[in-house]
């Protein structure tokens, strides 16, 4: 109880203080209103106050902090039991679903897979418009991490979305019709949106990815009226070091430009630090703040092989003048970063009681892939404190006094002779949302444990259309392997909620899930969480012990974080389902069901009500061979490097899909050459995403990945993974 006095204590102080900001300076916090708003009023000053609206939700993290905490409280620890399915809706779609829903004005804006943009009745459900952008087939291939999209921004009747080939959009709030649409990236490089826009004051943010590929990432502020480019902060430098005409030009003149060398790929590749997820707003010190994602290459050692530059602004925290894009500070959470450890991750704007004697400090926190928890002072990004949130690291051993990583050396050296890091790309926490609640004081995180062999691969050629890493990713990969090899893996790959204290910089509990990959996290102010599962169950815990209060088959893998609303005196849960994702589609091996349904729906919950959630679809895949093993094992190994290449990203280590994209090996396409030729080579599924690969494979190459993928099948059924045709 002392503690949580302490945090309301915390919370009347900084309202003061905000309240005198309002008085005495010319920032935002002026236009701040208790007003609910309509789609025609909704604006920033809105969503600065969002707190005190809980009955609506705003924006993708719920308010500017984006804490993801809801003053509702009608849905409790003691009757959340009784939730039950109020509607559903069904997205049309197989593909990953990785939106928060927005509510306002009883209008529910929810994004599916390919951008495709929904504004459901947030009471009935009822399809009110649905707007589809027609992203193409060959966009769809420059994604690292299946078509996916996290959501939209809403702002004075226009709903604003990130589309997957690189536009920008508003779109008429009550008709779905486009109002203005603008570019913002060079078509012809490997990029992509999956980010949430977020709309401050009369600018709306967007970013990019498609490091894996090869690109240069910055951040970008559009008026949000016209959709025309206010500033842009670029992460990376100019392949000559010469000004942009951007915001980010003087910190690189200044600073960042000395941080890499003169040479390398990055001169041509882009070196990456893409901005494609996390943004926030800091409305105290009306700054933006955002994460940076990893390199590309990966591999340091070709990436820019003169020197040991901490090569800014990779795998950072920065921070910039909400109105110009000016630099104001950065924090450097992995220096020159060779692991994929994005801290693009949910960054949390919070109060903390850290001060001299306990009093109040704002802080922004984040838990990224590379295992630390830490909280930095958000007007300065003073390093304040970190610890790691996992219980095993094998790249680092802790943090110095000023938050730089002590690196095992071996783990720096994997770009020479190899290493198995822990965490590995995928993180120790990826994209899934965290939560914060400022009534426990704890953070709510979908941790994981995902082990990866990092190999060099200095010989490999850049492709625009596959992942340029600097590494080797068939290592690990054996072309053979005996029974019982996939459950051996599947248990190293672990997943677990946890609740972390950002103070004390500790545990205080969690609970283990089946495996990685787990959904997003909502808390709300009767102290429940809720979180969806790859198992596709949504699930209320109690919020100081971690108990589990309820619930509910979703019937599809869960991997979006829920939001809710309040109408008519009715609380809501609201979540979008549907199995994809980076996870699913590059880590079939680490799911432990062969095949996973995949229907996207949105289902809303409330109390009493008895609806159903829809059924799991019929699965007409029978696991077995459709054709006979060929090729000699010479073959096979070239059809192995082949695969890793160019198709293991999509379609999973040793041929083993999680069920979003086809599972190759029980395919009558890869039993029979001319159904695979016409696909592989000939683009006849161009439309789904599966583009020709006649550029980067010859028929030969295609015929040994065929033999490897027809291989693959028949070991199965070897090891009892798979049945005999004759049995199907």
């Amino acid at each position: 109880m002392k503690f949580q006095s302490t945090g309301i204590k915390s919370t009347v102080i900084m309202l003061a203080l905000s309240m005198a900001l309002v008085g005495c300076t010319d920032k935002p916090a002026k236009d701040i209103t208790n007003s609910v708003p309509t789609l025609a009023t909704i604006n920033s000053g809105h969503i600065a106050n969002a707190a005190a609206t809980p009955e609506v939700w705003l924006s993708y993290g719920g308010t500017y902090d984006e804490q993801r905490f809801s003053r509702l409280k009608q849905i409790n620890q003691d009757n959340v039991k009784n939730l039950g399915v109020a509607w559903t809706y069904d997205l049309q779609t197989s593909r990953g679903v990785e939106a928060t829903p927005i509510v306002l004005d009883g209008v529910m804006y929810v994004t599916g897979s390919w951008s495709i943009v929904y504004a459901l009745d947030a009471k009935t459900g009822e399809e009110l418009w649905v707007y589809n952008p027609e992203v193409s087939g060959e966009d769809a291939a420059k994604g690292c991490c299946d078509v996916i999209n996290r959501g939209v921004a809403v702002h004075e009747g226009k709903v604003i979305v990130g589309v997957f080939d690189g536009r920008l959009e508003a779109l008429d709030a009550k008709t779905g019709k486009v109002v203005w649409s603008t570019l913002t990236v060079d078509k012809s490089m490997p990029y992509t949106i999956t980010g949430a826009p977020r709309v401050v004051k009369d600018k709306v943010l967007i970013g990019n990815g498609g490091a894996e590929l090869g690109v240069r990432g910055y951040v970008s502020a559009y008026d949000v009226n016209t959709g025309a480019l206010a500033w842009r902060f670029y992460t990376t430098p100019n392949p000559d070091k010469k000004p942009d005409g951007a915001a980010s030009d003087d910190i690189f003149a200044s600073a960042a430009n000395a941080t890499w060398g003169d040479s390398g790929k990055w001169t041509t590749e882009g070196g990456g630090g893409t901005v494609w997820d996390s943004i926030i707003y800091d409305t105290v010190n009306d700054s933006v703040i955002f994460g940076v994602g990893n390199a590309s290459p990966w591999n340091a050692d070709i990436r820019d092989p003169e020197g040991n530059g901490d090569n800014f602004f990779l795998s950072s925290i920065v921070a910039v003048d909400a109105d110009t894009g000016t630099y104001k500070w950065h924090f450097q959470t992995t220096p020159r970063d060779q692991y994929d450890f994005t801290a693009t991750q949910s960054l949390i704007l919070a109060d903390l009681p850290i001060g001299a004697e306990g009093q109040p400090r704002r802080v922004v926190m984040q838990a990224p892939k590379n295992g630390f928890y830490y909280v930095l002072d958000a007007a300065t990004g003073e390093f304040i404190s970190g610890k790691p949130y996992v219980d095993l690291m094998t790249w680092a051993t802790g943090l110095d006094a000023k938050g730089r990583p002590i690196e095992n050396p071996d783990a720096r050296n994997w770009t020479k002779k190899g290493f198995v890091s822990i965490p590995g790309p995928m993180g120790a926490h990826n994209w899934h949302p965290m939560a914060y609640s400022p009534q426990t004081g704890l953070a709510y995180i979908p941790a994981q444990q995902v082990p990866q062999a990092l190999v060099p691969n200095l010989d490999s050629n850049p492709s625009p259309q596959r992942w340029n890493i600097g590494g080797d990713l068939s290592a690990g990969v054996p072309p053979t392997y005996p029974k019982g090899t996939l459950d051996f893996i599947r248990k190293d790959f672990k997943g677990n909620l946890l609740a972390w204290d950002p103070v004390k910089q500790e545990a205080r509990w969690s609970v283990e899930h089946s495996g990685p990959g787990n959904g997003g996290v909502l808390t709300t102010a009767s102290n429940l969480v809720f979180q969806g599962t790859i198992d596709g169950e949504l699930v209320a815990y109690n919020a100081e012990n971690g108990d589990k209060l309820w619930g509910q088959q979703a019937n599809s893998g869960v991997v979006a974080p829920p939001s809710t609303y309040s109408i008519d005196g009715e609380q809501y849960i609201a979540i979008a389902t549907g199995w994809g994702g980076g996870w699913a589609l590059n880590y079939g091996v680490g799911w432990p069901k062969a095949v996973v349904p995949d229907v996207g729906h949105v289902i809303v919950f409330k109390l009493g009500a008895t609806g159903s959630v829809p059924d799991i679809p019929e699965n007409a895949v029978v696991m077995s061979p459709k054709g006979n093993d060929f090729g000699n094992d010479d073959m096979k190994m070239l059809g192995l490097i082949k695969y890793a290449e160019n198709c293991m990203v999509c379609h999973g280590p040793l041929v083993v899909s999680s069920g979003v994209i086809p599972d190759l090996r029980w395919s009558y396409q890869s039993a029979d050459k001319e159904s695979w030729n016409d696909i592989v080579i000939g683009g006849a599924l161009t439309d789904n995403g599966m583009i020709s690969f006649k550029e980067y494979l010859s028929a030969d190459d295609a015929e040994a990945v065929r033999a490897y993928v027809m291989g693959q099948s028949w070991l199965a059924v070897n090891n009892g993974d798979a049945k005999e045709p004759s049995a199907e």
